[in-house]
């Protein structure tokens, strides 16, 4: 029975460990918030006190955590993951990360005998939960189809996109477009409310017509009732755009859109989104308008 350590339990992390342990697997899981692994243990997960004791036991792996810094804080060390990392396991860190740490890391772990994947995933915590969850993949082919039994029961497809780095490069154009996208529907939203147009009418038109989309779908009527529970949250999609912000610098390549939608997102989080769904950037132009986007007047027919 393949062992896996799941390191970061998280809104993503949780329901995918979770699936994890529908198949015939073993699976290890640690969280530096520890009572984030109880739920897991009571559905017969092992939790492990560090994430060197998680990789000491595992044949693979994977890491699903916030940022640049937490995959410091877990990889490195004399308790991380790194120090116990077995000869011959695979590391596969899901995370949304710099393609320069991917890099480094990989490497890191390739020096240990190990193999590594950046393999960071689109769909949100709805998908994560369904196992429906699309995975794009950096590193070796032979490495990835090694691990397909683990990404069968996490997704519904993977895009074997390259070299290491190539996962996290994909990652951050694919949620440069997600950013655009949700402002392009707050503006029009706002457009509609505040010229009296009934918001579930235009938002049917928006799903009927050329401008429908993903964060139509998703996001249509968490704007109009008001629900920001989080799926994926504003300040991470801050911190993704700013990842892309730096990668665009770097290689310069003109981004325009981006930059102005890295504002916009730290406007939201300025005004205390953070922690909401990334939807909730339309409170800002919910400001400007004065109004609510689901304020405006119910269809008659």
């Amino acid at each position: 029975m393949k062992k896996i350590g799941f390191i970061g339990l998280g809104t993503m992390g949780a329901p995918m460990a979770a699936n994890l342990l529908k198949q015939p697997f073993e699976v290890i899981v640690y969280n530096r918030t520890a009572s984030k692994c109880e739920p897991l243990v009571a559905l017969g997960a092992s939790a492990a006190a560090t994430p060197r004791e998680a990789a000491s036991q595992a044949d693979t792996i994977i890491t699903m955590v916030s940022d640049d810094s937490s995959i410091a804080a877990v990889y490195e060390g004399e308790e991380g993951l790194l120090a116990g990392l077995r000869q011959g396991a695979t590391v596969i860190d899901c995370s949304t990360v710099s393609p320069a740490l991917v890099r480094e890391t990989a490497s890191k772990v390739e020096t240990l005998g190990g193999a590594f994947l950046d393999a960071p995933v689109t769909g949100s915590s709805p998908a994560a939960i369904d196992g429906t969850l699309v995975f794009m993949v950096g590193g070796r082919s032979d490495v990835l189809q090694g691990q397909m039994d683990i990404f069968a029961c996490l997704g519904k497809k993977v895009l074997h996109m390259g070299d290491n780095g190539t996962g996290a490069v994909a990652k951050l154009a694919h949620n440069t477009i997600v950013g655009i996208n949700n402002l392009a529907l707050a503006e029009g939203f706002s457009i509609a409310a505040k010229s009296g147009l009934p918001a579930e009418r235009f938002l049917e038109l928006v799903q009927l017509g050329s401008a429908g989309s993903k964060a139509a779908e998703l996001k249509g009527r968490k704007i109009i009732e008001h629900d920001f529970t989080n799926q994926f949250s504003l300040a991470l999609m801050l911190k993704d755009l700013k990842l892309a912000s730096s990668l665009t610098d770097g290689a310069s390549i003109p981004s325009p859109m981006l930059n102005l939608a890295k504002s916009l997102f730290q406007a939201g989080q300025t005004q205390g989104y953070g922690e909401e769904d990334l939807s909730s950037v339309v409170k800002i132009y919910e400001d400007w308008i004065g109004q609510r986007i689901g304020d405006a007047p119910k269809p008659e027919l």
